[in-house]
């Protein structure tokens, strides 16, 4: 019997400027196809550490089996491992369609002072788009928009933070350190806000909320001082009135 075709894994030359070596990513991906057996063929637990979640992304290139859009971002951030001038993040949609909720997580990319993505859908404008945009919420209303030609209403938006270049990490990541309710908003409130935080990304003064970071990961025995635990309370409650 005829073995089905192995896609090979892109590899990155030289010669590539950054968005033509994305675009070879995203065509390797739409050749593992999409997903629509009912079946998840990879078991993907975000709480895993990253070093975990790239040992499943190199099983993926050596099945070469169809992939949905958490499988896409995890393959995403392997294939771009390496490349530090490419900044990835994770972004989560919670949408609302026929009195059902759906969600739908993409890889959004920074470089080079534009913004764009990558992933899988089974809708060809919910997955990648093009690394031009000038700002991230450029990027998330365009998601927004494709989202209502399916009559999708987005209700929350949820970004991460940069994804380590570090394979080896054992941190997991950080899937939603801004949480948005955007069917309560103004769109000039969640550009306000997607904009500060993109700032604060950029200048990597965040810190994840649910890791440790590498350097306390290593001292593992030792609590938090006091110190840092008394403000904790408040900071939960706050939280809560948010969602």
């Amino acid at each position: 019997c005829v073995q089905p075709s192995v896609p090979p894994v892109p590899n990155y030359k030289l010669s590539m400027s950054i968005p033509e070596w994305l675009q070879a990513i995203q065509t390797y991906m739409k050749m593992l196809q999409y997903n629509h057996t009912g079946t998840q063929f990879f078991e993907i637990r975000k709480t895993r550490p990253l070093s975990g979640l790239m040992e499943t992304a190199k099983e993926m290139t050596r099945e070469s089996l169809p992939i949905k859009c958490l499988e896409a971002v995890i393959l995403g951030i392997y294939l771009t491992n390496g490349q530090p001038s490419v900044e990835r993040f994770p972004i989560s949609f919670k949408t609302h369609f026929s009195g059902n909720y759906f969600h739908h997580v993409v890889l959004g990319i920074y470089c080079n002072g534009r913004y764009g993505s990558l992933g899988m859908s089974r809708r060809s404008d919910l997955m990648d788009k093009p690394l031009t945009y000038r700002t991230l919420s450029d990027l998330i209303f365009e998601f927004e928009d494709s989202y209502k030609k399916y009559l999708h209403s987005v209700k929350k938006v949820k970004i991460g933070l940069y994804v380590p270049h570090e394979p080896h990490s054992f941190q997991p990541i950080e899937w939603k350190q801004l949480v948005l309710n955007v069917s309560k908003m103004m769109r000039t409130e969640v550009r306000k806000e997607l904009e500060k935080f993109a700032r604060d990304m950029r200048m990597k003064i965040l810190k994840p909320s649910s890791a440790h970071s590498p350097m306390k990961e290593r001292s593992r025995g030792k609590s938090l001082s006091p110190r840092r635990r008394q403000g904790s309370p408040q900071r939960r409650a706050s939280k809560r009135d948010k969602s």
